[in-house]
This record gives structure tokens, sequence and C-alpha cells, in this order.
């Protein structure tokens, strides 16, 4: 069960319940592949709303990744989520709320 106090949320993925955290080094990681300078940079990036299919998977697997789940990016884009690619955007939107608050 998700630890909201550690910014930790639940979420169902390819039928199973995951949970996904955005933890320093799962930032870290998502500052490199974005080419992110600092995590202000990072924010605005992925606050502009303009984010490819290919961002939700990093952010998702990231996070999954933060909560100590061996998976790969690929993997992540393989797995199943109710509402398809909208269901993929509301569960990064969740876990960025999640980890910045509503300024990210």
């Amino acid at each position: 069960m998700a630890n909201k106090h550690r910014g930790e949320i639940d979420a169902e993925l390819g039928g199973v319940r995951r949970t996904l955290v955005l933890t320093l080094g799962a930032l870290a990681e998502l500052e490199s592949v974005f080419g992110a300078d600092d995590l202000v940079a990072l924010t605005e990036r992925i606050g502009s709303g303009r984010l490819r299919a290919l961002d939700l998977m990093r952010i998702i697997g990231a996070g999954l990744r933060g909560a100590g789940e061996a998976i790969s990016d690929d993997e992540v884009g393989r797995l199943a989520v109710e509402g398809g690619a909208r269901g993929y955007a509301r569960i990064a939107a969740a876990l960025i709320a999640a980890t910045f608050g509503d300024e990210a």
C-alpha cells in the first residue's frame, strides 16, 4: 500500500497493483534521460504538458524502479493499463503530483 507521505502512489499496470515512487535516484535518472540540468528544469519539462508516449514510459518506469521493481522502460510500454494512453498519462500525472505537489 502506497505511503503518500513518501510520495508513493499505487497504480494497476499489467493487471497487477504496483507501488511507484520517484526517489532521488529515480529523479536523477529522469534528469539524465530528459537532458535536464537540474530539478527545476525537469519539473518545467514535465510540467509543460507536452509529453510523448516515451516520456510516460520513462516516468512510470523510473517510479517503478524507485519502488524497487526491476523493470525496463520497454517492459513498461508493454503493460496494459485501463484507459490506454490516457491511463498512462493519469498514472504519470499522479506520480508527479505526489512527488512535487501541484506545482509540477
